[in-house]
């Protein structure tokens, strides 16, 4: 299986080419569906990391991207996750009653999220990974599993 930043730099979406070409056959490899979770399966933090590290590279973005820019933007973009929920009340988990495009709307936001959350630990020099594992070890001790059947 090819590295997603290798496939995306063929389909000129990191390099920022306007390849119709390879868009078009790209579009009709995927049924016209912009969603590519068909691409690849169980990425790490690695890859994302190493892909927006690449996309922001060949922009000249890096030097946008400080500690302090990247939190103001992963805060606006947890502002934009949160006004998906507003005013809905309660949501049932598996989003049952959500159409398609709602579901769509949500999964870009939480990408959104996510991607300058790893952003912003990669421009601190931290591994987002092992900090999230040390984290829940963390947790597992400070909140001991009490068994409820004594």
């Amino acid at each position: 299986m090819k590295h997603i930043v290798e496939m995306e730099v063929e389909n000129s979406h990191i390099e920022g080419s306007n390849n119709n070409n390879n868009n078009n056959n790209n579009n009709n490899n995927n049924n016209n569906n912009n969603n590519n979770n068909n691409i690849v399966k169980d990425v790490s933090l690695q890859q994302l990391k190493v892909t927006l590290s690449e996309f922001a590279r060949v922009r000249g973005w890096e030097q946008y991207h400080s500690p302090r820019n990247l939190l103001l933007a992963l805060v606006g973009e947890v502002g934009e996750l949160s006004e998906i929920f507003q005013w809905r009340g309660e949501v049932a988990n598996g989003l049952p009653n959500w159409s398609p495009r709602d579901k769509e709307h949500l999964e870009e936001e939480l990408s959104d999220v996510l991607l300058y959350l790893v952003q912003l630990a990669d421009v601190c020099g931290l591994d987002l990974g092992q900090a999230a594992l040390a984290k829940i070890v963390k947790n597992a001790r400070k909140y001991p599993v009490i068994n409820l059947s004594d």
